[in-house]
């Protein structure tokens, strides 16, 4: 698991969990020394000793590193070009959901967008690399799989730019030759100097991501002044030390500067090669960077608002607004605010905490307010600024900015003097006591408008009443605001927007936030539930959205559940089944008297992408899966036998299950749903075939006997599945791929095998166990390929077949086994719970399922560049991605097996829903494969566990006619 530490604002410091909702033994936050400018460097040896002190336990600073890895995060700044949140810090800005994104929060923060991608890189670092340092005002967008990092002491990411944008940041530069190693770093280099540089180098864009072996924190920690005889400790005096402006200069194989000890770590670099890179820093940024966001998609599938067009510059969440906006109104920033119907906005604002009010007021261009709570009673701090101030400056230099303009003229304008103020000339203006403590009644349009006006009136009371409140300075607010205040007057207007977001949700982004966590924050509130329903027929997917958001609320007030949650699964399956319901023709008897048709097929192993072919996941994202259909001890294991029989009945024997039954009217195949009948999958697979007038085009028999005598006789089928129940090999889905084509064939239906998996899909809603394609898509195409789905209601994958000799070569095939665990589990239950996961565009399960489909095609990649250790490790890594998605895809029973043989594993998984069933294992060589066999040979973990010998099919789905 991976600890969170912030740098964060004094008054965010003392509450910061609960402000942000975090669990203690994930986040740990605290602030730098009142007075001390540490620098980044030096903030970062501060956090880390902090968090020793405070959750060490006594434990010795080595043990305590070693338990887990951790991101620090720095967002205590003073944050002077972005006021309105200095108190919380920027990791703490409230973003808007993104109109093209599923499973946001509306509660989303900068720092909930952030974690993931540092996560994820920590989670791919080997292990020698177990710190991660970032800034907490970027945001990296990455869509692309990470694969494997370097093991270094060093690790520098950053993205490609160009010499404009990267000039205004560090930059890392590497030889041409070996651009995976860092050659040296400068900081905020001219354009020329860049461009002066890239004849024999590249040039790569620091976006404040660092990753950090124990040496190179101990030095970091070192120079500080934070370590002393091997341990941290608390320095009696520290003068700052910057990460990137004194450490990172030591780095490198030619370094800027050199330090012995620091120029001795080894570095590393890595790109994100399609990573974006998004500011906070700010008021420009957060519009800017929030406006890029929005508009980063075009693709009309992905925005499931219908307002397709560009979004424009204005951002209002968590507000009550009543103001009418138009084109003119542009960078416009409402949140955590009450805008009435008396204010009138231009543009460029930034307006946030702003308390429930009745004023008249007229905002200037470029007018920023911000009122942060101040104590336990109605007070507040006004702090008025202007949208590109910078609060920078001696208050007495003309050069010095406030409310866009210099700071002596606001002043002139108010009849004001730094004497009357009490300020010292050479007071930094981020130190000036510039903004009134208020009650809220003390608060009038007057005063606003003489405090933000480009043109104050003359007005002695209102000077006078400024003069009289205590007054605070900028620094001293983001020390003593009251957030506790501000963050329940947000939470409390975002509970507010809930009605109005789910009665319009057909317009608005209601139906791809995150609804189990909105159901919980209404189900607590006092609203009703909307009385609109979406039409099933026409918006598919809001309406079980919908149906499955009222469930959860209706769940959490314990009301009655099972109408709702019914309704959105039923509306799911028949969108699948609906498209062959009258679909099919009239089958018509092919086979000569004496013929047996004969249909075998190969099992599926699925090395990366399961779950994400399941719908709805799949209707919405498309989906992406690698797997290899593969025989079985020589032979293909599932297989079915078809021949035409003179009584006009339907016979089905189960070879392997030694059972039997006849089908003797509709009725009999009809009762394929009711899974305690037996036999569903071959009752629905005759259904599908046209043997249920439900099915067929044009209907034109009143029973199965008369059916079936104008066919020409009965039908017996026999089943033959060669795999225990619960595998994980896709048995069923192939079975019925299988059965389906052998139909096909005497019937003479002519389906492709795109029709064959298209209806394996819809067999399986009418059987009413769900599940996804890749399965039946697995197993009748052959080989090892890259199964691909656009988003839409007809999933019908694209096949790209990869080359297979990583697999097959002799010096790989024997490092490559089937184990037969004997623990068996039904998927059931586990795919209606992710299933309901989706229809409520869980953040955590849509998350998982994001990276599973991005892992499945960086899998793919993987094969095709030939490396067995590399696609081990791509195994391992799906097997981590299931677990994180259902825990219980590992149980006890076979974490025992897997300690036993782990020192001679590259990788391995459960396959399909995990659990039990077959263990996919790659050996790291063939000698580590025999110590394998011979281990879990000798030592059974119980009566059915055994190995199966496995061979990639060439065939896929095979049908001949004796």
């Amino acid at each position: 698991m991976t600890q969170v530490l912030l740098s964060v604002p004094p008054a965010a410091s003392s509450s910061f969990l609960d402000l942000a909702k975090k669990q203690a033994h994930r986040f740990f936050a605290c602030h730098d020394p009142v007075g001390k400018k540490l620098g980044s460097g030096a903030g970062s040896a501060h956090l880390i000793h902090a968090a020793w002190q405070a959750e060490g336990n006594g434990k010795p600073f080595a043990d305590w590193a070693a338990e887990e890895k951790r991101v620090l995060l720095h967002a205590g700044g003073q944050s002077r070009r972005l006021p309105a949140y200095a108190a919380a810090g920027k990791a703490l800005i409230p973003v808007p959901i993104f109109r093209w994104m599923k499973g946001q929060r509306l509660d989303q923060t900068l720092l909930d967008l952030q974690l993931p991608l540092l996560e994820k890189l920590l989670d791919r670092a080997p292990s020698k690399l177990r710190w991660l340092i970032a800034s907490g005002d970027v945001l990296i967008w990455n869509e692309d799989e990470i694969g494997p990092l370097p093991e270094v002491d060093v690790l520098c990411v950053g993205l490609w730019n160009t010499p404009e944008r990267a000039s205004k940041h560090g930059v890392f530069f590497s030889k041409r030759e070996t651009p995976d190693q860092l050659d040296y770093i400068l900081q905020k280099p001219s354009v020329q100097e860049i461009q002066a540089r890239t004849e024999g180098s590249l040039f790569l864009l620091d976006i404040g991501i660092w990753l950090f072996s124990d040496r190179a924190i101990e030095l970091l920690m070192k120079r500080s002044g934070y370590w002393k005889n091997g341990q941290p400790c608390a320095p009696s005096q520290c003068d700052g030390y910057d990460l990137y402006g004194d450490f990172a200069l030591n780095l490198g194989s030619n370094p800027t500067t050199r330090d012995e000890e620091i120029s001795s770590l080894s570095c590393g670099l890595v790109d994100l090669p399609n990573g974006e890179f998004y500011h906070f820093g700010t008021n420009d940024d957060i519009i800017a960077s929030s406006l890029a966001l929005q508009n980063r998609v075009n693709d009309q599938r992905r925005i499931r608002s219908p307002l397709v067009k560009p979004h424009p510059s204005i951002f209002i969440q968590n507000a009550n607004t009543d103001v009418s906006l138009s084109s003119e109104n542009r960078c416009v920033w409402i949140e955590n605010a009450f805008i009435g119907s008396g204010w009138r906005l231009n543009a460029n604002h930034i307006l946030t905490g702003i308390p429930e009010n009745q004023w008249q007021l007229e905002l200037p261009r470029g007018a920023c307010l911000d009122f942060a709570a101040i104590g336990d009673s109605d007070a507040f701090v006004v702090r008025f600024y202007g949208y590109s101030d910078v609060f920078k400056g001696r208050v007495d230099d003309r050069a010095t900015q406030f409310c866009e303009e210099p700071f002596a003229d606001w002043l002139g304008r108010r009849g004001l003097s730094l004497r009357d103020l009490g300020i010292a000339p050479e007071t930094d203006l981020q130190s000036a006591a510039l903004f009134p403590s208020l009650k809220r009644q003390e608060i009038s349009s007057d005063l606003l408008t003489w405090l933000i006006s480009r043109s104050p009136q003359d007005d002695p009371s209102l000077r006078q009443s400024y003069l009289a409140a205590p007054r605070l300075s900028a620094e001293e607010i983001g020390a003593k605001a009251n957030l506790k205040r501000s963050f329940q007057q947000r939470e409390s207007l975002l509970i507010d927007s809930l009605p109005l977001l789910a009665k319009h949700a057909q317009r608005s982004v209601f139906h791809q936030i995150d609804l189990a966590h909105a159901a919980e924050r209404f189900a607590s509130s006092p609203h009703e539930l909307p009385t609109e329903t979406p039409d099933p027929e026409r918006s598919l997917l809001p309406f079980v959205h919908d149906q499955m958001f009222r469930a959860t609320v209706s769940r959490l007030r314990k009301e009655n559940v099972q109408a709702y949650e019914t309704a959105a699964f039923e509306a799911l399956s028949q969108a699948i089944i609906s498209p062959f319901h009258g679909n099919a023709q009239t089958p018509r008897n092919t086979s000569m008297v004496d013929q047996v048709i004969w249909g075998r097929s190969p099992a599926r192993l699925d090395l990366a992408g399961g779950w994400s072919d399941t719908p709805p996941y799949c209707f919405l994202s498309g989906g992406n899966v690698v797997n290899v259909a593969v025989d079985l001890n020589g032979q293909p294991p599932i297989q079915v036998f078809a021949r035409v029989c003179q009584s006009p009945h339907i016979v089905i024997h189960s070879i392997d299950l030694g059972v039997s039954i006849a089908l003797n009217t509709y009725q009999d195949i009809a009762a394929y749903a009711q899974l305690e009948s037996g036999f569903a999958i071959p009752r629905a697979a005759l259904a599908l075939a046209g043997f249920h007038p439900d099915f067929l085009s044009k209907p034109q028999f009143v029973s199965l006997e008369e059916q079936l005598n104008a066919f020409g006789g009965g039908i017996e089928i026999s089943l033959l599945c060669a795999v225990p129940k619960g595998s994980g090999l896709g048995t069923s889905s192939i079975l019925a791929a299988t059965l389906l084509g052998v139909l096909s064939d005497l019937c003479g239906l002519g389906w492709s095998l795109t029709d064959i998996g298209r209806r394996a899909l819809a067999l399986e809603q009418m059987l009413t166990s769900g599940g996804g394609w890749q399965d039946q898509f697995g197993g009748i195409h052959r080989g090892l390929k890259l199964l691909q789905t656009r988003p839409g209601l007809e999933q019908t994958p694209e096949v790209r077949w990869l080359p297979e000799h990583t697999l097959s070569d002799p010096q790989n095939a024997g490092c490559c086994l089937l184990y037969y665990t004997g623990v068996t589990r039904v998927a059931r239950n586990i795919l209606a719970d992710i299933v309901r996961g989706m229809f409520l565009n869980k953040s955590d399960v849509l998350g998982i399922l994001d990276t599973i489909s991005q892992h499945a095609v960086h899998t793919a990649r993987v094969a095709q560049r030939g490396s067995y250790q590399q696609l081990a490790d791509c195994v391992r890594q799906s097997w981590i991605l299931n677990q994180a998605l259902d825990a219980g895809t590992n149980p006890s029973a076979i974490q025992s097996v897997l300690e036993s043989i782990s020192d001679w594993v590259a990788g391995m998984k459960l396959l399909g829903a995990g659990g039990g069933g077959y263990l996919l294992i790659m050996a790291k060589d063939p000698h580590a494969a025999a110590l394998i066999r011979q281990r879990l040979e000798n030592d059974r973990p119980n009566a059915g566990a055994r190995f199966v010998d496995l061979s990639i099919s060439q065939t896929g789905l095979r049908i001949t006619r004796s």
